[in-house]
C-alpha cells in the first residue's frame, strides 16, 4: 500500500509539472509555435524566402508578418505590441532602454548585407554616378540635372541617404517619393531622366509580373568619396561587391528579438545566421553575414 501511495503521489506531481499545451496543441519552443514579426518592407522578399524554407524544416510554426516602412513599424515594436522586428539598423540607446526598463534585454543579430542600387532607364546613356553627386542632389545643390526617386517618404532607404548627406529635410527640387520599391522600378522603366533608388533584392528576386519593367532598367555604377573604399572606379551592387564592401551604398539587415523568452523568435534568429539560413541570403543576391568555410579532404591513393 505504501508503494502504491508513493506511485500515486509521484504521478500527480509529474502531471502538475507538465506545461499546459496551447489550444492548437502546438508547444511554444524555438522550432514550434507562433511568432508575430514586424518587417521593414525593403526586406520582405528575402525574409519570405527564409520563412518558406524554415517552415519546411519546422512545419509546426506559424509566422504573422506585419510589413511597413521603418517609421510605421518601429513605434509598434517600441510600445511592446510586437517583440520581433527586421530593420536596417540597430536600436538607439534610448530605444534599447525602453525595453530594458521592462526587464527585457533586446537581442540583435545581423544576418545579411543589403546593397542600395541606383537604377536608370536602359535608354539613358549615362549609367554612372558618384556618391558626391548623390549628396549634392540631396542637399539641393546639384547642377547635373539628375533627380532621385525613392520608394516612400518614411522608408529606411530615404533615412539612410538623409543620414549620408547630413540633412534633416529634403530640398524642394530633385527628390521624389512614391510608395514601394516596385513603384520606383516601374517609374524608371517608363521615364528616362531619373535615377531610382531601390534595394538590390528587388532587382534580383522579384515577382514575375515585374519582369517587363526590370528589362527596361539597368543598375548604375557608383564611385565612392575620395579616400574611402571604392573610390578608384565605378562599382555596381553585384554580390561580390557587397561581400567585399567595395560598393558604396551598403547597409546591414538585423533581426531584433525582445520576446524575453526562449521561443520561436529566438529560434528563427539563430537559424537566420546558421549555414542553411546564410545560404538563402547568398542565393538571394545579398551579402551573407558570414560565409561558410569549405573544407576539402585529400586522400593519398598511392
Amino acid at each position: 500500500m505504501k508503494n502504491l501511495s508513493f506511485i500515486l503521489l509521484l504521478t500527480v506531481f509529474i502531471a502538475c509539472k507538465q506545461k499546459p499545451k496551447p489550444a492548437d496543441g502546438v508547444e511554444e519552443t524555438r522550432t514550434s509555435g507562433t511568432v508575430s514579426m514586424l518587417v521593414d518592407e525593403s526586406f520582405s522578399e528575402v525574409l519570405a524566402d527564409q520563412i518558406e524554407v524554415f517552415k519546411t524544416d519546422y512545419p509546426d510554426t506559424k509566422f504573422t508578418i506585419i510589413e511597413g516602412n521603418e517609421q510605421k513599424i518601429l513605434p509598434t515594436f517600441l510600445n511592446d505590441s510586437v517583440r520581433v522586428i527586421i530593420l536596417s539598423r540597430m536600436l538607439t540607446a534610448d530605444e534599447d532602454k525602453m525595453y530594458r526598463n521592462r526587464s527585457i534585454v533586446p537581442k540583435t543579430s545581423r544576418f545579411g548585407i543589403d546593397g542600395i542600387a541606383l537604377i536608370t532607364n536602359n535608354e539613358n546613356p549615362d549609367s554612372n554616378i558618384t556618391v558626391n553627386e548623390v549628396i549634392e542632389i540631396l542637399k539641393g545643390s546639384a547642377t547635373s540635372g539628375k533627380q532621385l526617386v525613392f520608394d516612400n517618404a518614411y522608408s529606411s532607404t530615404l533615412r539612410y541617404f538623409k543620414d549620408l548627406a547630413g540633412i534633416k529635410a529634403l530640398p524642394a527640387k530633385g527628390i521624389y517619393t512614391l510608395q514601394t520599391n516596385n513603384d520606383v522600378i516601374k517609374y524608371i522603366a517608363e521615364n528616362k531622366n531619373f535615377v531610382g533608388v531601390v534595394g538590390v533584392n528587388w532587382l534580383i528576386d522579384n515577382k514575375k509580373g515585374m519582369a517587363v519593367y526590370l528589362e527596361k532598367v539597368k543598375m548604375m555604377g557608383v564611385k565612392n568619396l575620395k579616400g574611402k573604399k571604392g573610390d578608384d572606379q565605378f562599382y555596381k551592387p553585384i554580390q561580390a561587391n557587397l561581400i567585399n564592401g567595395i560598393y558604396p551604398f551598403l547597409r546591414n539587415i538585423y533581426i531584433i528579438n525582445a520576446e524575453g523568452r526562449d521561443g520561436l523568435g529566438s529560434g528563427f534568429a539563430t537559424w537566420l545566421v546558421s549555414p542553411r539560413g546564410q545560404l538563402i541570403v547568398l542565393k538571394s543576391g545579398l551579402g551573407p553575414h558570414k560565409l561558410a568555410s569549405r573544407d576539402f579532404n585529400f586522400k593519398n591513393t598511392n
